[in-house]
């Protein structure tokens, strides 16, 4: 136990020195991953350890999990590029150079030239550490990539020539010996065939991410270039970038866009109840069954949610949509740069039937509330969206309060003792590295989930600072301790503190407003082949998504 709480404690100093690192650097505007600055990076990352990493700490082995984990959240073509630039929005967006958008992580980045990157971050610093963490592991990675293309007198191995060889023929359209290629690949990566031939199926089954054999080809390659003397990689941040972060630019536009929405509606004197989740949970819920009777005659509202949630039944969703939109669903795109879609929904528009089938209600009659619907924020952007959304809608002639009656906030988390699916009910949000600390009264119980078919856990969240510094050793002493975490997440703390300052100190909204918090399980950092980087929910995800939104909707409506 004594050992456990030393390697936690040595992992928490080692966050805040990477933390701070991160921050100087920012300031600064540039530096070099292999150099002095990034070095203190990359020690710090060894002694953390993070498990989404995986085998980060072994000398030979490249880490295959955690490499397709990082390039599905970059840019497509970054392992090409000499420079890497953080920007905020910067006109980039009018200009002709096509937007790349990763396919799990939704952000504008510009390939300038051959050499130049640029990643769009207007999600907070959150955003920013995460994928600076995400470089950083990327460059240690690069370097085991020439350690092991290179014998012991420094000599490339022929094994390397021959990838090159390889990567010319993928070019050009040729056809090569695969099982040959994935031979030399696994020499290059320290793995075995097996292992190298499990990865390079996973990578060309990802959406927005080069071949395995291209990646480590463009890594090894650049890694070369400035062990050689040549060109030496950098990352740096624009100027308009370090001026703008923490000041809420994003948000506030965003949370402006929403309160025009209001007031054009005439729905600002009405009930308010504001929803973080999925975009399609609460849309489903309410109006699937309805509009796929047809369809599905027999099914409840959650069966039906997890037959939409099948591929190719793209047309059914188009289908409940549509309905949705006619019935008291209004979209609001998103032009702030935030990257956060919502939509409000109209229950006066809903018939009590459809309601009353799909929540499982005996409604007669409602106060009518307006239900605001936003996707998931990022870390620090779920404080900055929520903070200016809280505040008084601004007219010509006055400040008009927000009439909220509810906040609630289906998460997607690590759990701690539990499996993937499985739901959490938080009490409290520890905000991990400070002494901030957010005790509140759940308006959701242990009752609200009995029976449901899921394991639903109650106690205290941690709030991480990014999804890729957790360790077993911190998540057992947060765990094992009289903390009694049972979960982690990034956006919980960031909310509460939100709303508890929009309530009890600025006076902006009621005291009296319900607050709903819900977690489903995304994975189990404690586990084996079940972190974030070992693969996607799944069907199993979807379930407890439903669970969750039914409650709110439920909640809400009682």
């Amino acid at each position: 136990m004594n050992t456990q709480l030393s390697r936690a404690k040595e992992s928490r100093a080692a966050i805040q020195r990477i933390h701070t690192a991160m921050r100087h650097l920012f300031i600064r505007g540039h530096y070099k991953p292999l150099g002095a600055s990034g070095d203190a990076m990359i020690q710090a990352l060894l002694t953390i350890r993070p498990e989404i990493y995986g085998s980060i700490i072994d000398d030979e082995r490249v880490e295959l999990e955690g490499f397709l984990y990082i390039f599905q959240r970059l840019p497509i073509g970054i392992e090409e590029c000499n420079n890497i630039k953080l920007i905020s929005r910067e006109g980039f967006e009018d200009s002709n150079f096509p937007a790349i958008v990763p396919d799990k992580r939704r952000r504008n980045c510009y390939r300038v030239d051959k050499d130049q990157m640029l990643i769009e971050m207007t999600r907070g610093r959150s955003d920013i550490y995460d994928v600076l963490t995400h470089l950083t592991f990327m460059y240690m990675e690069a370097e085991k990539i020439r350690k092991n293309s290179m014998n012991s007198k420094g000599v490339v191995k022929s094994e390397w020539i021959r990838l090159e060889e390889i990567i010319d023929m993928e070019k050009k359209g040729q056809e090569f010996n695969k099982e040959r290629a994935y031979s030399y690949l696994s020499t290059i990566l320290g793995r075995t065939f097996e292992e190298t031939l499990e990865a390079s199926k996973k990578f060309d089954n990802a959406k927005h991410v080069n071949s395995l054999f291209h990646i480590v080809y463009w890594l090894g390659k650049k890694s070369f270039e400035e062990y050689n003397g040549k060109t030496p990689r950098e990352i740096s941040f624009s100027s308009s970038l370090r001026e703008r972060v923490g000041f809420h630019t994003y948000g506030e536009q965003w949370a402006e866009k929403i309160k025009d929405h209001l007031i054009q509606a005439n729905f600002h004197e009405r009930p308010l109840h504001i929803v973080s989740s999925n975009p399609h949970s609460l849309m489903n819920m309410l109006f699937g069954q309805v509009a796929l009777k047809k369809e599905f005659p027999k099914l409840g509202a959650i069966d039906i949610a997890m037959e939409l949630s099948k591929s190719g039944n793209g047309k059914l969703r188009d289908k409940v949509s549509s309905y949705a939109l006619k019935h008291g669903m209004i979209e609001i795109s998103d032009d702030s740069g935030s990257n956060i879609y919502a939509q409000l929904f109209d229950t006066s528009k809903i018939d009590n039937a459809v309601l009353n089938k799909a929540l499982d209600l005996d409604l007669k009659e409602h106060d009518c509330p307006v239900i605001f619907n936003m996707d998931y924020a990022f870390g620090e952007q779920a404080f900055e969206t929520m903070d200016e959304l809280l505040k008084p809608i601004e007219t010509k002639d006055a400040k008009l309060p927000m009439n909220v009656a509810s906040v609630s906030v289906m998460g997607k988390a690590g759990i701690l003792m539990g499996g993937k699916g499985d739901i959490m009910i938080p009490n409290a949000h520890i905000f991990e590295g400070s002494a901030d600390n957010y005790p509140f009264v759940n308006d959701f119980n242990l009752e609200d989930f009995k029976d449901q078919g899921s394991l639903v856990l109650e106690g205290s969240m941690v709030t991480v600072l990014g999804t890729s510094l957790s360790n077993k050793d911190i998540l057992r002493y947060f765990l094992k301790s009289s903390w009694k975490a049972i979960g982690v997440e990034m956006e919980g703390a960031h909310y509460q503190k939100a709303i508890q300052a929009a309530s009890m100190i600025r006076k902006n909204i009621s005291t009296d407003v319900k607050v709903r918090y819900a977690y489903y399980a995304s994975d189990n950092p404690l586990e084996s082949g079940q972190t974030l980087a070992s693969g996607s929910l799944g069907i199993s995800g979807v379930r407890p998504t439903y669970l969750i939104a039914k409650n709110i909707l439920r909640a809400i409506l009682k």
